[in-house]
């Protein structure tokens, strides 16, 4: 008599991908801001989209407010750009119209460029070893989202760059961002928002 095989495991199902949308701010978004990103209406159609598929409950939004320490290179900073050195109160750093109904939980304040810390961390369940997997989209490309993106993928976080949802100083600055990130497979993924598209929530 042969002895019994055992039914084969199915491989445990993936867990759900995050949102994260980073700094989605008026001082990146408003045309008449220095720092206006010219590729940010796009980008956001394509993170709203993606905010109805993931759900308020699993997308997370980020802001960089100026509370730096002055005495710091933070200090040179804001001497070469005046006009941001404002109260973290002042509108420029509101979130864009909109932003704030794509979630169900706090913004992730920072004072500097990487958004990747204990805050981001807390929210997505505390654990570097079980962490979901990141969409990652918001502004800019060439500054926050690729020192969070790092930072992130240097954590063990999965992170894929939805590389239509997120915006650029400039297309040469976003062309060169998104490279460099690209050196980074298997942490992180560069993927279009078609690429990634999931399917609505159930609940």
């Amino acid at each position: 008599m042969e002895p019994h095989s055992p039914e084969p495991v199915p491989p445990a199902a993936a867990p759900a991908p995050w949102l994260l949308v980073i700094d989605a701010q008026r001082i990146f978004a408003d045309p008449g801001s220095d720092w206006a990103s010219p590729f940010w209406d796009g980008a956001w159609e394509r993170i709203r989209e993606l905010a109805d598929a993931v759900g308020p409950e699993r997308t997370l939004l980020t802001r960089w407010l100026p509370t730096a320490d002055r005495r710091t290179a933070w200090g040179d900073y804001f001497r070469a750009w005046p006009f941001a050195d404002v109260p973290a109160s002042d509108p420029l750093y509101d979130l864009v119209p909109g932003a704030a109904e794509l979630t169900a939980h706090p913004t992730i304040d920072e004072p500097t460029f990487g958004k990747w810390g204990p805050q981001l961390l807390a929210a997505l369940g505390g654990d570097p070893a079980a962490l979901p997997p990141l969409l990652v989209t918001g502004v800019s490309t060439d500054c926050c989202v690729i020192t969070t993106v790092l930072a992130a993928a240097d954590a063990g976080a999965r992170a894929t760059v939805v590389t239509d949802a997120v915006a650029h100083s400039s297309a040469e600055n976003g062309a060169a961002a998104l490279h460099t990130l690209g050196l980074f497979a298997p942490q992180v993924e560069l993927g279009s928002t078609a690429e990634v598209r999931l399917s609505e929530p159930t609940s």
